[in-house]
């Protein structure tokens, strides 16, 4: 696909008016679809745990990444508003692997997310989550109903085409509500190497069991191979099965997009722009966007800042273009919205 370059934005993404100092979004009116803060409802849940995921303190303990140093500052609600997001949309930490624990484990955790980020609203938005294991259907229609944008899923349950196909149940309810979902990366599995590693996991070879791996292992490698895999299940067989919902995919979806030319080389079909489909920009800047909008246009891409693991992308694309990615775009995606 070619190109959408700024000053040939097409309708949906135009600017609301001729005027150009009108085209940089206010801070009411930017929205950053993806950002993680902890109410402290959750923060305590997670330090009566006695295994992983849990909270030592400030510790961030899992099982399939280096204990982790959270700093609290990180999570305080005050702090966070102080940044002039405008619209600011919290999700659960999917790589905490709370979604993915037995449902009665899990539902504790659960729990705490939705009263802490309930008792914030007004100031946060928030995306549901729900148990993988044994989904409540009815107690997510209720949380759409009452508010919640859309649901947050772990891109580990759309791995394939048939991981996908198992939870779309899950996903007919946002469809059917007219909300969104967003893919967001999902746990690590395998135990933890060591001091200052990640996991070792899928490994095989000399020496695979003990095999220290850098600190950054999973975001770098792993998270994005999820998100690939995800969009990649999405293209095969997404849209035949939920026809209109909206769905969104962190970090550019692994930059999955961009391997359509392999894609196609290797069988696929050209890459068709489909209106309900997005993807974030957390982690990306200059070069990772260029390239999505090359394959994608504009119009797909929102911004998703990932704080406070991330700064939201400050691309140099012109005042049309930050309207679209800042405003306009998430808007369609949250709201399903045009103009």
């Amino acid at each position: 696909m070619a190109v959408v370059h700024p000053e040939n934005l097409p309708a949906t993404s135009s600017p609301p008016d001729s005027n150009p100092a009108a085209w940089h979004p206010t801070d009411n009116q930017r929205i950053d679809i993806h950002q993680h803060l902890w109410p402290g409802e959750l923060i305590e849940a997670l330090r009566v745990r006695r295994g992983a995921p849990r909270l030592d303190g400030w510790t961030l303990i899992l099982d399939g990444e280096p204990p982790y140093d959270v700093r609290p500052a990180d999570h305080d609600p005050d702090r966070r508003r102080a940044h002039k997001d405008g619209r600011i949309v919290l999700g659960l930490s999917s790589p905490l692997g709370i979604e993915d624990l037995p449902a009665d484990k899990g539902a504790p955790l659960l729990q705490a997310w939705h009263q802490g980020v309930t008792r914030l609203a007004g100031r946060f938005e928030a995306w549901a989550s729900v148990s993988h294991a044994e989904p409540d259907l009815d107690a997510l229609r209720d949380r759409l109903a009452a508010g919640f944008v859309g649901l947050q899923i772990s891109a580990v349950q759309l791995a394939t085409p048939g991981t996908l196909e198992r939870t779309a149940a899950i996903l007919r309810v946002c469809e059917a509500a007219g909300k969104p979902v967003f893919v967001h990366p999902g746990p690590v599995a395998g135990p933890v190497a060591g001091p200052g590693s990640s996991r070792v996991a899928g490994r095989t070879g000399a020496g695979a069991e003990t095999e220290r791996l850098p600190s950054w292992w999973a975001a770098v490698v792993d998270y994005p191979s999820q998100l690939q895999a995800a969009w990649w299940s999405w293209q095969a067989i997404g849209r035949q099965l939920l026809p209109d919902l909206r769905i969104c995919f962190a970090a550019g979806a692994g930059l999955g997009p961009v391997h359509h030319e392999r894609f196609l080389a290797r069988g696929g079909r050209p890459l068709v722009s489909d209106p309900g489909v997005f993807v974030d920009t957390s982690s990306y800047s200059r070069q990772g966007l260029d390239s999505l909008i090359r394959v994608l246009g504009i119009d797909p891409i929102v911004i998703g800042s990932d704080r406070p693991y991330g700064e939201p992308a400050v691309p140099d694309l012109g005042d049309a273009a930050a309207f679209a990615l800042r405003h306009t775009n998430p808007l369609r995606l949250l709201e399903g919205t045009r103009t």
